[in-house]
């Protein structure tokens, strides 16, 4: 089967959940507890999740996809195929029809001259986008009426799906980030904190890293929903009290992300308040390792920009800091049925699962044989190795949560085996997967050796997630800090082989395609895969019209969220 193929196919419908929804605003108050608190609520300003999720209650994208992973209409009135006309027949085109009388939450009109801005904004050569591989191809984006837009790619594009579509590419409004182009993206504060949106909730206040306060939008497109008339968005803290204000106390009605021993999540579900929800998606907790240099001692342009690292880049190092991992060992006390051993960046969906490496058993003497026959000793006895002089010491950081400080001790004893000595540190996930460019302590500006965390990518099509890899998408300086190559990985065969996927319609020849990147990524020492965790999360018992949704915004349905009777 061909992606052109699949085009021809009709659209998919979303069928949502019944609920009593009699009008907007009649189940009063719900409250979503994320322990990763949103720093900004401009999805292009940070490749944070949690920032991203939050941003889905207010702005939207044209379509997105459903629990099942199939794309659905949101803002239009049908999915684009060569079928219906919508793509055209060379592959160059996509044409998206907007539902008619969409309004923005100001009363304004939504149209087709704010989808252009969106793809104006995130690709404006002065700025920084943390989303800009969504946009990757396109070479225009043309509005011949208010309701019609056309997006041009630069050649055949057999998968025209990623711009606009999902939760991480939303449609921001033009009369309100007019003035926010460019390097002054950063510098607009109210719209980055209190985006006007189609969403079925408005800003009343934001505290960053704080808590939310959102009423109903009285211009949502449905007179009948949300149930809900107003939503405490809280953020910070911990897992575990996440889990317990659901699950135990009931003072909550949604925690999200619940990374927690699985006897932990057992215990907190005989409370009563609350259940938990699990779908296993592509999300993986992995380690990134850093390509350039992040010695403290170069200057603010140099550091974690100049290539290459003193060491990890050498293929005996990241093989042997791999080899030295007990990855079923951590699924076992991080995740339990929640998590699975994987040795890929893109472990689902299943087509594009690699493979082509083993990693469910660990070998430190192997790594030590490999470490020794590449020439890195010990040679003063301290049980550090060096390479070319220098200590083979490294700092290795994380969010703050209890499971990922429980690896990284257990993979600092291990790393400690082989002769690699690490110096951990964690950081408040608030501020870890913060978009703030002055920040030191971002993911995206990586001042360390190697570092730890999970994402993952909307869809069940994984190519601008493999846009990750390309050599043009490493945050630095330039973009302001964003871009989500993280590792500043940089391979020209990689960004070779990356065009030629996008190039490519045989479903079977882009699955080929995805995994060889993914393999050419990891065996490269881009990163060392962990675990394929479950999304895990807790509702309360009250609480009805949840869907969990790992292929898009944990929170993509919550204007069919309403409560039920005890």
């Amino acid at each position: 089967m061909t992606v052109k193929s699949l085009l021809l196919g009709a659209a998919a419908a979303v069928a949502f959940a019944p609920g009593a929804m009699a009008e907007r605003g009649a189940d009063g108050e719900v409250k979503i507890l994320y322990w990763q608190a949103p720093s900004i609520l401009n999805p292009f300003l940070s490749g944070g999740t949690k920032d991203v999720e939050s941003a889905s209650l207010i702005v939207e994208p044209l379509a997105r996809y459903n629990e099942k992973g199939e794309l659905v209409p949101w803002l239009v009135e049908e999915i684009p195929t060569v079928a219906n006309g919508g793509v055209s027949e060379d592959l160059t085109t996509i044409t998206w029809k907007i539902m008619p009388g969409l309004k923005w939450s100001d009363g304004t009109d939504f149209t087709s001259e704010d989808v252009k801005f969106s793809w104006e904004y995130c690709t404006h050569p002065e700025g920084g986008c943390a989303q800009s591989t969504k946009f990757e191809g396109v070479g225009s984006v043309d509005t011949p009426d208010p309701l019609t837009v056309v997006v041009n790619f630069d050649g055949p594009t057999p998968f025209p799906y990623g711009p606009f579509v999902g939760g991480e590419s939303p449609i921001i409004q033009k009369a309100q980030f007019a003035d926010c182009m460019g390097a002054r993206a950063p510098e607009c504060t109210d719209q980055n904190f209190g985006p006007i949106g189609t969403g079925p909730f408005v800003v009343t206040e934001f505290r960053p890293n704080d808590v939310i306060t959102l009423v109903a939008n009285d211009y949502y497109r449905d007179p009948a929903k949300p149930a809900f008339g107003e939503v405490t968005f809280k953020g910070g803290g911990d897992a575990a009290a996440a889990g317990r204000a659901v699950m135990e106390t009931g003072e909550f009605d949604y925690a999200w992300n619940l990374q927690l021993a699985p006897d932990v999540i057992s215990q907190m579900e005989q409370g009563g308040k609350g259940v938990p929800v699990v779908a296993f998606g592509p999300l993986l907790e992995r380690i990134h390792l850093n390509h350039t240099n992040p010695d403290p001692a170069l200057g603010p342009d140099e550091r974690s920009v100049v290539r290459p690292h003193p060491f990890l880049q050498e293929p005996a190092v990241y093989q042997a800091m791999k080899m030295a991992i007990d990855q079923p060992l951590l699924v076992e006390v991080g995740y339990g049925q929640a998590g699975r051993v994987t040795c890929n960046w893109v472990p689902a969906p299943d087509a594009f699962n690699s493979d082509s490496m083993s990693c469910d058993t660990q070998d430190i003497a192997g790594a030590n044989k490999l470490l020794d026959d590449a020439g890195f000793v010990d040679s003063d006895g301290d049980g550090v190795r060096e390479a070319n002089g220098v200590p083979m010491r490294i700092s290795f950081q994380t969010s703050t949560n209890a499971v990922r400080q429980d690896f990284q001790a257990l993979i600092k004893q291990w790393w400690s085996e082989i002769g690699i000595d690490a110096e951990l540190r964690n950081i408040n996930a608030s501020v870890f997967f913060g978009g703030d460019p002055g920040s030191p302590d971002t993911f995206q500006k990586f001042y360390a050796d190697v570092e730890m965390y999970a994402n993952t990518f909307n869809g069940t099509d994984p190519q601008s997630y493999l846009g990750n890899g390309l050599c043009d998408k490493a945050p630095s300086p330039a973009n302001q800090w964003q871009g989500e190559n993280v590792s500043r990985f940089c391979m020209e065969e990689y960004d070779a082989l990356h065009a030629q996927l996008r190039s490519t319609a045989d479903m079977a020849e882009r699955a080929r395609i995805g995994r060889e990147l993914n393999d050419m990524f990891v065996m490269n020492g881009g990163m060392i895969p962990l675990v394929q965790r479950g999304r895990l999360s807790a509702r309360a018992t009250t609480l009805g019209g949840v869907v969990l949704n790992v292929w898009d915004s944990e929170l993509w349905n919550v204007a069919d969220w309403y409560r039920m009777d005890e």
